[in-house]
């Protein structure tokens, strides 16, 4: 298989702390350092959150922005992804970073359960989210927790409320959510070819001990990964993650072991039609 994969880090989320794991980055400071390590060893995309300085979740545009400039500074033609999601803010707030016009932004098209709560994204919100995205020329991914997100992400294509083909990640391993089933993943691509074509580009990400199973269908499959702290915290069940970079490490390991190569960030753009870094 000689189509590159493209290697996205999850870099903090809104609920790993240090006490989970020393190594999870909550400034900006230390979320630029971080990303910068994560890149080199083969990220070419970076999913941001932000954090107050207590740790708990933030949706500050001022925060997203200084965070921006570093990583602009600091990572060179990587793709910056900000998290529009639920646990960072209510609302409309959710998208208040959007004029910073990352280079995509996350999109949760649907409600699912999350282990406490309900993640809830209701339509007039998800499109609002949406139309934020085309005019700031930001292009979504499509978080997938479920099937029907999927289907529903081709509906708003055929509206034309999503820009270009849909990229959809499969989030699997949420407790409460859809769990890391082999015939559903499975199901999962042929849904995404059926409906935006045999070579529409798709990733994957794992929660928890299901990251590097995730990992491996991905790469396997011909899809694209999704790692870092923001999803899991260990190298397995006895051994924390050193940083996000050992995480990505990890997944550039399975990549040679299916010959897949890793994408550049410059190839990344291309594979996902984005514009030049």
């Amino acid at each position: 298989m000689t189509n590159p994969c493209i290697i996205c880090v999850a870099i903090t989320g809104s609920l790993p702390t240090k006490a989970n794991n020393p190594a999870v980055p909550i400034t900006v400071a230390e979320q630029v350092e971080s990303t910068q390590e994560a890149f080199e060893a083969g990220a070419s995309i970076v999913h941001a959150h932000v954090r107050n300085d207590d740790q708990t979740p933030s949706s500050d545009p001022e925060k997203f922005a200084r965070l921006v400039e570093g990583l602009k500074q600091h990572c060179p033609g990587m793709i910056i992804q900000l998290s529009t999601g639920g646990r960072s803010g209510a609302g409309k707030t959710r998208g208040g970073m959007l004029p910073l016009r990352p280079d995509m932004a996350s999109l949760s098209v649907g409600s699912n359960n999350f282990p406490t709560r309900v993640y809830e994204n209701p339509p007039d919100l998800v499109d609002w989210l949406a139309s934020e995205m085309l005019q700031y020329d930001i292009k979504p991914e499509i978080e997938a927790f479920d099937l029907s997100h999927i289907l529903k992400a081709k509906d708003m294509a055929d509206r034309g409320q999503l820009k270009g083909t849909p990229y959809v990640q499969f989030v699997m391993g949420v407790k409460n959510a859809m769990p890391a089933d082999r015939d559903v993943f499975d199901y999962y691509i042929h849904t995404v070819k059926r409906l935006f074509g045999e070579n529409a580009p798709w990733c994957a990400a794992g929660i928890g001990p299901q990251q590097i199973v995730l990992n491996e269908w991905a790469i396997a499959s011909g899809g694209h990964a999704r790692t870092g702290l923001e999803d899991n915290v260990r190298i397995d069940r006895d051994t924390l993650a050193e940083s996000n970079a050992h995480l990505v490490r990890r997944a550039v390991a399975l990549c040679e072991q299916y010959e897949r190569p890793v994408a550049s960030h410059t190839e990344a753009r291309a594979i996902l039609g984005l514009r030049a870094g």
